[in-house]
């Protein structure tokens, strides 16, 4: 007499948690599989595109306004400056998303951050960026005024104009993380007097240096 094999609801229960998790265990495989081809094609890409960081200098300068007190000591500045962008890259776009410019003296800050709106950079293209900085009643160091005033009997004044942003790379649809962006100009502005006012100017290009 031939044996009748009858399979239990428990038998039939482990059976189908075991196909379950042969069916998870292949998806979350496949889906790995996926994702680490896609970081590699990225990886390999940004490899050989190997994007050069932007070229930054500054082209004019000028010194509207810059009025001291010595008690306390507070600076009144107001500075125009025009800086020229490049991207030097042939293959690789720069999203500039944050841009905020402000000037020094000797390490002192004489006015408050100013922005300048977020743009993109094409394939070795060049932007002019203007910007207007104001400082009201700004605190320095007490030496600060006799600094100011002892340069500015000698015709020269040597200002810092620095940049904190951040910026992207663009390759085709695809954008990186952000990372940040770091540019110091240094600029010998000369006296000038138009009228009964004394302007310092630089219209002397002047290149920055600039760290990504």
């Amino acid at each position: 007499m031939s044996q009748i094999h009858v399979k239990s609801p428990k038998h039939c229960a482990k059976k189908q948690a075991i196909n379950s998790h042969r069916f998870h265990k292949k998806l979350f495989f496949y889906f790995t599989t996926i994702i680490l081809t896609l970081l590699s094609l990225i990886l390999l890409v940004w490899l050989t595109l190997h994007p050069t960081k932007p070229q930054f200098s500054l082209e004019e300068a000028q010194i509207n306004q810059l009025n001291l007190t010595s008690t306390p000591p507070l600076v009144n500045s107001s500075i125009q400056l025009t800086l020229l962008s490049k991207n030097p890259n042939n293959r690789v776009g720069i999203y500039y998303d944050e841009f905020r410019v402000y000037a020094s003296y000797k390490g002192q800050k004489i006015t408050p951050d100013s922005s300048i709106s977020p743009f993109y950079q094409g394939h070795k293209e060049t932007n002019l960026l203007s910007a207007s900085l104001i400082g009201k009643q700004q605190p320095v160091a007490p030496s600060f005024v006799f600094e100011v005033q002892h340069d500015q009997g000698t015709g020269k004044l040597a200002l810092n104009f620095k940049v904190i942003g951040k910026l992207r790379w663009k390759v085709g649809s695809w954008a990186s993380g952000r990372y940040r962006l770091a540019i110091n100009c240094i600029a010998t502005l000369q006296s000038g007097h138009v009228s009964s006012l004394q302007l310092f100017t630089s219209k002397q290009a002047t290149q920055c240096s600039t760290v990504v």
